[in-house]
Parts: structure tokens; sequence; C-alpha cells
């Protein structure tokens, strides 16, 4: 084996466009991340291995980077694989655990209510369903996590990188400092930080506060090639995090200012934050929106009550 890593480049039906998957020519020959379940990703598949001189069934073992159908699609299709590696939140996802998704449907009916978002932005059985037509048909072998190994993958680093999901881990080759980020570092965009359910019993994750904080964290790994889920290979620089978070600070200002003269639900921050999106995307722009307020919240910036059910945010004093 000549442990070179080769990329991937898979369509999907998602505005996003194509999605990269990495193969690791190693013992055992290891793949990062299977695209989106549909026959014309597995054609590309197909053509794509065989200009690297495989065939589907040398596939020996896959590792995911996080649970969302454009990165799991494939996985039941690779006859040879034997281990499939990933967080305990994808496994939730590949297996749908019905009890967990009658939680979540619950769990955002509440939400929802909360936020005061009107009936026909409630999508939530649809969003699922969607995501389980394209996504893999198998479940994990193996759950893993920051700190942990997986066989066969001399010198990868697991981190945990939650934000863009909160089952997202990412994979460093501390040997020659090349990075498979999965969704959670892309060249040219931040990516979207998007609500998702607790595990029952669990606190509202704040996925913009943990995309912040695991930016921070690789800030302290020696990185030298990102390896990202979607568009261009890239030099990792420590100041394109910093970049991330002042275009994320200069977001959230713009929401403070807003808040500075109202009392306002999360559902009205939104409409004000993205007017021409919220109709189309509205579960992406209400998790930014949540995100801008989370960060606002923990920074004192602004505070939060609850009036006949529904959170109302508005600066503090000291800002206002």
């Amino acid at each position: 084996m000549d442990n070179t890593i080769y990329q991937i480049t898979l369509p999907t039906p998602y505005a996003v466009g194509d999605v990269h998957c990495y193969v690791l020519k190693d013992d055992p020959i290891t793949m990062f991340d299977a695209g989106v379940d549909t026959d014309e990703s597995w054609d590309a598949m197909v053509h794509q291995l065989d200009e690297i001189g495989l065939k589907p069934n040398d596939i020996q073992q896959i590792v995911l980077t996080h649970h969302h159908p454009d990165h799991t699609g494939l996985i039941h299709r690779f006859e040879n694989v034997n281990a499939v590696y990933g967080h305990r939140m994808t496994d939730l996802w590949l297996k749908q655990d019905e009890s967990y998704f009658a939680h979540y449907e619950s769990y955002f009916s509440t939400l929802y209510d909360q936020f005061a978002v009107p009936e026909q932005y409630r999508n939530v059985p649809k969003t699922i369903q969607n995501a389980f037509r394209f996504q893999g048909k198998r479940q994990l072998t193996n759950i893993i996590d920051e700190g942990q190994e997986i066989p066969g993958l001399k010198n990868w680093h697991i981190i945990e990188t939650k934000g863009h999901a909160q089952s997202h881990l990412s994979f460093l080759n501390e040997k020659d400092h090349t990075m498979v980020a999965g969704d959670h570092l892309l060249k040219h965009i931040s990516s979207n930080p998007i609500l998702e359910a607790p595990l029952p019993g669990n606190e509202r994750p704040k996925p913009l506060l943990h995309y912040r904080r695991t930016l921070k964290k690789l800030q302290s790994f020696s990185i030298e090639t990102v390896l990202p889920g979607h568009g261009d290979i890239f030099n990792f620089q420590s100041k394109l995090i910093d970049h991330r978070l002042q275009r994320q600070e200069e977001r959230a200002q713009k929401v403070l200012n807003y808040v500075r003269e109202h009392e306002v639900t999360p559902f009205e921050v939104c409409q004000f934050l993205f007017p021409k999106h919220y109709n189309k995307q509205f579960g992406l722009t209400m998790s930014e929106t949540i995100g801008q307020l989370d960060y606002l919240e923990e920074a004192g910036y602004v505070g939060s009550i609850t009036r006949n059910g529904v959170l109302m945010y508005k600066a503090t004093p000291l800002y206002s």
C-alpha cells in the first residue's frame, strides 16, 4: 500500500452541491465518509475508485465525520466493509432509533412554541424523512470519540468538532499534518451550526457556541492541509479561524443593534436577519438566528424572559 489519501467527488441532490470522500490506501483500505445514497452518486464512486486502481470490494472500513446523509449514504453498498466507525449520535440516525425521533419531533414542537414559529414552518417530520431517504442503510459497528483509536489508522487522531452537527468528528494525521475535516472547516464559508434535539434529559445543544469552541481548539493542533467535505482542499492558517470568529461576531452585533430597540421573539429575529431566505431555508436560518442569540446571551449582551410560553430577547441594560 502507498499510504496515499485520494479525494472522491460525488454529486448530491442538495443545494450545497458535490461532496467529497477520501480513500486512504493503507492496510486496511479506509474511506472517510460515503456520499449520498443515489445511483448517480454510486456510479461516480465506482468510476473514481477505478481511476485510483480500486474496486468497491477493496474498501475494508469506513469512517464517518458526522451523520448528515450526504456523508453516510453509500455505506451499505460496500459489500466487503466489515467496520463502520462514527459518533454515537450518528448511530441514532443510521438505525432510525424510534424513541429518539419521537423525542426529536416532540422536542422541536415545544421549542418552536417557545420561538413563536408559525405552523407553516414546522416541517421537522418531513426534514427527518428526507434525511432517512438518502442516508446509509446500515448501522455503525463501532462508536468512536476523541481520545480513542481506529484500528489500522496509525498516526490518526480523532478530534471532536461539534457545531455543524452534534455528531461531528474530524481526523488529523499527526505524521503529515493532514486533517479530514468533514463540514467543520471549509475554505470559503463558515459551516452552518445546525439546531438539533439533545438526547432525552439533556439540555438544548448550543451549536454556534460549540462551533466557536471547536474552531479555537483546532488552533492548538499542528495542521497543514485540510481535506474538507465540500469545496477546495486548502492549507490551514490560524488566521482563518480568527476571521471566521470575527465575521460571526459582526453578525451578532447586527442582532444586538436590532434588539436594543425591540423586545423580540426568535422568529422575529430570524425574519430580520434573513428576510429573503427564511421562507425557503427555515431550518438553516433559524439555527443561525438562535446561534447568534446564544452567543449574545452567554456574553451578557442580551437577556431572555418567557412571556406566555414564548421566549423574548432584549438587550441588557448595560448595552441597551
